[in-house]
């Protein structure tokens, strides 16, 4: 029996390229996505792997919800084996700008979700004794650009949240593991670069990004997901 994966934002994005390495290494993965229709646009690219690939809308700020969907999973294929959680969104603003409301709700999808789905899917690990959980954060949780006060904290509270978790299920030997990529291509990114390319066209944004970064270009998602699945 292959592998049991939940890919949380896994219809886009770096859930996007985690899912599809984890397909191409023989995992069942299951994404829980908010986005209907990147669920269903997701579903119809990976129909080749046929009943190894499926999709669940999940609000993975919501208790219930995760609770729900991590239960179904668990119910019906008996394990869980990984779950790699990329479902995040970039907000801006300094601590001035910032409104509580955006605060809150960035918090709730890059920090809570992650919680949620420890919380849910622990037992079942701690059960099997063995278990991967991935926590997608950033370099941002390190060094911060102007005006991402929320994100930037929620990335440094994922950090500590893996580093709690891990050391806590150690001893199931359940890992528990942070991801921190620099710039990625995604969707997000995108929408980003057009929010402050100015006269300059999005390529041409990504570019310039791409030439801060050690490679002299932005990461792919297949990248992340290479990670992800070592």
């Amino acid at each position: 029996m292959s592998k049991i994966a939940i890919v949380t934002g896994g219809a886009k994005g770096i859930g996007y390229g985690s899912t599809k390495r984890l397909l191409d290494d023989g995992a069942t993965v299951v994404m829980f996505d908010w986005d209907e229709a990147g669920l269903e646009q997701a579903s119809k690219d990976f129909a080749g792997y046929g009943e190894r690939i499926s999709g669940m809308k999940v609000d993975i700020s919501s208790d219930a919800q995760v609770k729900k969907a991590i239960e179904a999973v668990g119910n019906k294929y008996g394990r869980i084996d990984y779950v790699v959680n990329c479902a995040g969104i970039q907000t801006y603003g300094t601590a001035v700008e910032t409104s509580e409301e955006t605060w809150d709700k960035t918090f709730n999808v890059n920090v809570k979700s992650m919680f949620l789905t420890a919380k849910h899917v622990a037992p079942t690990m701690i059960a099997q004794k063995s278990g991967s959980i991935v926590n997608i954060s950033s370099v941002q949780s390190l060094v911060s650009q102007k005006t991402v006060v929320a994100y930037s904290a929620s990335k440094g509270a994922i950090n500590a949240l893996t580093r709690a978790t891990a050391i806590d299920l150690a001893s199931s030997n359940v890992r528990v593991n942070a991801i921190l990529p620099g710039s990625v291509d995604t969707p997000m990114l995108r929408e980003a670069a057009e929010l402050h390319r100015g006269t300059l066209s999005v390529e041409e944004v990504l570019a310039d990004w791409g030439s801060g970064h050690p490679l002299g270009r932005i990461a792919k998602s297949s990248e992340v997901g290479d990670l992800a699945v070592f």
